[in-house]
């Protein structure tokens, strides 16, 4: 109850003062309840606005009315939805865009309405009349109201009209010259022209397949012919004209365009002063046409009385004919029905395209290219032989000894061929005359056992040669090749002596091998126990393996399992490259990108809602306490008039004057119970429930398997899932 007597107080502090009926009612051509009457249908509202309108026209209107209360006392309401209402006469004003009643001292009123543009159509008026009985009270009174329409007066369309309708050009026309249809179009509605009807006669006669052109083609029309043509105008509305004639027409003649004394009619070539006739009808007159009654041929360029279209060489005399197609005329020709062939240069009837010896009349094939003819040639088909001085039947080129029919070959470059030389592959030896396989210039074995005593490293021992370890035991009998004093059948490197045993078979003595029982390890550069072949970084002691292959070593790797991350520069668990903050143990996260850490502005939001709240609490109590204020003094001060009578709200016993709306009437128990308007002050305002601060984010890391978690500071654990957030 508080609460609407507070608003109610506000509403009638802000009302308007001229909202009392006896300064008049604007906008309320509906009428009023709170001029009360047992005869309203006794009322008639007269008024002399027009049943159609004018655009743009200004009516003096005069409103009126007819019964009712009988005395000189009333009002008006006047609302039109279109136009303009001005120029109020006697108690009548203009408000809020309607036409009311300035007093209540008569029942006649004048005021001016302006019709509103072309194309608004229809304008509604609504009028409320009231009469008085202006006995101080709303009883007695009688009013009524009417709704009317007004129509938009739209003239009828008129009909287009055209003049000046000539042909140009016109009179006697050149049978070549195209026509052209010309007019000028008139539309009193300035309607655009659409569609007009235009028609074209020959001789009088209409020619419906030229209808609606304005231009006739020099190609449609022919001598001796006379055109005319007639408009009917039609508009964009459909409107249709009256049919106009052309004021000239054209009469199609012959003429002489090129001036040559013939008529174009009878002129072959009517633009060619030269030529008249063309008898063999090929396009080409007669004065220049070589073949004047041959469409066949026109030109003889080369004069020998065959024409140019015939003539494969119609620029040489002295040929005509090219029968195989080769571009050599028949009579230079050798070979005239040979395409391949025009010349025999050593005439032994072989064409010099296809003789390998054009001008050697003796050759014509030279089967292996070498430019020797296959006659001459005693290997035709080896390109790299042509002559076998000693008919061995190898040629001399190939042949070592082309002048020996028993020699051809040697091997050694000795000088003696190999079917003569006891050794054809040792070119310091020829002969082996002891048969002992040895040649007769190195035969010098003191032992006989067949080595060489140069090549031999004990020449007087015939069961030895070599000692491979220049121990001075000779490899037969020696039993400990590299003096290691390991016997070579114990030896896994019987011809090394810093090596005897492989222990893991992998082909690196034991010695020289750092891991001798692995095979698949042999060294270790960096000396850091691991094998470089394990070993990730072989050549780096303080680095043996790298897990997530990121080309650092997990030991140095603040994130061995992920190859995307290797540093965390603030120890907060989340690598610096997924770290909006890598310097900053508190923020990992910019989700905006404004340079500002997700908790950081998170804090900060908060504080700023919090304080915002606040300034709205202290906003609502600033208002309350003014319409609190507000509505205490309007109730001890309120005090309106109207018509001469006075409402006395002191003493609660409000005097109407019989204009007044009835409404205003519960002012008086208002303000008998003024005495709640202290509540208002002293009910309580409910508090806001205070906001809920988000959880921030204490942590964030990536673990091993490449998931990224949070701790939140509600101590909730967070994962990401790739498109959300989720609670563990």
């Amino acid at each position: 109850m508080s609460i609407f007597l507070a608003t109610f107080l506000v509403m009638v502090l802000f009302t308007p003062l001229n909202d009392a009926s006896s300064n008049g009612k604007p906008n309320s051509a509906t009428g009023c309840s709170c001029h009360g009457s047992s005869s309203t249908s006794s009322v008639t509202p007269t008024h002399n606005f027009p049943s159609m309108y004018t655009p743009g026209q200004t009516y003096t209107i005069t409103i009126g009315v007819n019964g009712g209360v009988s005395g000189n006392n009333g009002g008006f309401s006047l609302e039109v939805t279109r136009g303009t209402l001005s120029n109020a006469g006697g108690f009548a004003q203009i408000s809020q865009g309607s036409a009311t009643h300035s007093g209540s001292n008569a029942r006649s009123w004048t005021v001016d309405w302006t019709a509103p543009s072309a194309g608004t159509g229809q304008v509604t008026i609504r009028l409320a009349v009231n009469t008085v009985n202006n006995n101080g009270m709303t009883s007695g009174d009688a009013w009524n109201t009417l709704t009317t329409n007004i129509q938009e007066d739209v003239p009828a369309n008129q009909p287009p009209s055209v003049s000046n309708v000539q042909i140009q050009p016109n009179g006697n026309v050149g049978y070549n010259q195209d026509l052209q249809l010309t007019y000028t179009y008139q539309d009193p509605d300035n309607d655009p022209e659409s569609n007009s009807e235009i028609k074209w006669f020959v001789d009088g006669n209409h020619v419906p397949s030229m209808n609606g052109k304005t231009t006739i083609m020099s190609s449609d029309t022919a001598i001796g012919e006379v055109w005319s043509a007639s408009v009917t105008p039609r508009d964009s509305v459909g409107n249709l004209g009256v049919e106009e004639q052309s004021s000239t027409t054209a009469t199609i003649v012959d003429i002489d365009s090129d001036s040559d004394g013939v008529l174009d009619g009878e002129d072959a070539f009517p633009n060619d002063p030269n030529e008249q006739y063309d008898a063999d009808n090929d396009g080409v007159g007669d004065n220049a046409d070589a073949f004047p009654n041959d469409p066949a041929e026109t030109a003889d360029s080369d004069s020998d009385g065959v024409g140019d279209n015939a003539d494969a060489f119609p620029n040489d005399q002295t040929e005509t004919l090219d029968s195989d197609s080769d571009g050599v005329g028949d009579n230079a020709d050798a070979f005239p029905n040979d395409a391949s062939e025009q010349a025999d240069t050593d005439d032994d009837g072989t064409g010099d395209n296809a003789d390998a010896f054009p001008n050697d009349p003796s050759e014509q094939t030279d089967s292996d290219s070498d430019s020797v003819g296959d006659n001459a040639d005693a290997f035709p088909n080896d390109p790299s032989e042509t002559t076998d001085s000693d008919d061995d039947g190898v040629g001399d080129n190939a042949d070592a000894f082309p002048n020996d029919s028993t020699e051809t070959t040697d091997s050694d470059d000795d000088g003696v061929g190999d079917n003569a030389d006891a050794f054809p592959m040792d070119e310091d030896e020829t002969m082996d005359s002891d048969g002992d396989g040895v040649g007769d210039n190195a035969d010098t074995d003191d032992d006989g056992d067949l080595v060489l005593d140069d090549e031999d490293a004990f020449p007087l021992d015939p069961s030895e040669s070599v000692d491979s370890d220049g121990d001075g035991i000779g490899d037969n009998a020696d039993l400990d090749d590299d003096n290691d004093l390991v016997l070579d059948e114990n030896d896994d490197f019987p011809k090394d002596a810093n090596e005897t045993t492989d222990s893991d078979d992998d082909g690196v003595g034991d010695n020289a091998d750092v891991f001798p029982n692995d095979p698949t390890e042999t060294v270790d550069s960096d000396d850091d126990g691991v094998g470089d072949n394990a070993d990730d970084f072989p050549f780096d002691a303080s680095e043996t393996m790298d897990t997530d292959d990121d080309g650092v070593g997990d030991n140095a790797d603040a994130f061995p399992n992920d190859a995307s991350e290797t540093v965390d520069s603030d120890n907060d668990g989340v690598g610096d490259n997924a770290d909006a903050f890598p310097n900053d143990p508190t923020e990992t996260m910019d989700s905006d990108g404004d340079g500002v850490g997700d908790i950081a502005q998170k804090i900060a939001e908060d504080k700023a809602a919090a304080e915002a709240e606040e300034a709205a609490q202290q906003r609502m109590y600033m208002i309350i306490g003014i319409v609190v204020v507000l509505a205490v003094v309007a109730a001890l001060f309120v005090v309106r008039r109207r018509g001469g009578s006075e409402i006395d709200l002191i003493e609660g016993k409000p005097q109407l004057a019989d204009e007044i709306f009835s409404e205003y009437a519960p002012i008086e128990p208002v303000l008998q119970q003024a005495s709640p308007v202290a509540e208002v002050m002293s009910t309580p305002v409910a508090a806001s429930p205070e906001p809920v601060a988000e959880p921030t984010v204490l942590q964030q890391w990536t673990d091993e398997s490449g998931y990224t978690w949070r701790k939140m500071s509600d101590d909730s654990t967070m994962w990401w899932t790739g498109s959300d957030w989720q609670k563990v």
